[in-house]
């Protein structure tokens, strides 16, 4: 950790809000507009967005599938940053060819490394 963060870490304390995890799919949308209704609803509450989750569907053996299906996973990954959560969770239960996924998904991580979300995905290892 840098100096800043142990700073930052340093003077953190105690907030009364609950971090839950949402999925994906309970979203109507990932617009803004949509996505500040829930953070101040959930915020209301006391509670925190800490993860997102959200399932991948990578199973058509087409490089264009795949790039719709990646193109959809970052507007979760803009959603998980606009809402506060620290982790985007993306399940893959099904991948037509892992050599056109796994690229897609390592630049889904990077931009969410961007975003300031750590992404993790289940079910498929991305290259170290």
């Amino acid at each position: 950790m840098s100096t800043s963060v142990d700073q930052a870490v340093a003077a953190c304390q105690p907030a009364a809000v609950e971090p839950v995890e949402l999925t994906g799919d309970a979203l109507e949308t990932t617009a803004p507009d949509y996505l500040r209704e829930v953070k101040c609803a959930l915020a209301a509450e006391g509670y925190q967005p800490a993860e997102l989750t959200i399932a991948g569907c990578f199973a058509e053996d087409c490089s264009l599938a795949t790039q719709k299906e990646a193109d959809r996973l970052r507007g979760y990954v803009r959603a998980a940053s606009f809402l506060g959560a620290g982790t985007l969770t993306v399940t893959v239960d099904d991948v037509g060819d892992a050599e056109k996924v796994r690229p897609a998904l390592s630049a889904l991580e990077e931009r969410a490394r961007r975003e300031g979300v750590t992404l993790t995905v289940e079910g498929l290892e991305l290259p170290a």
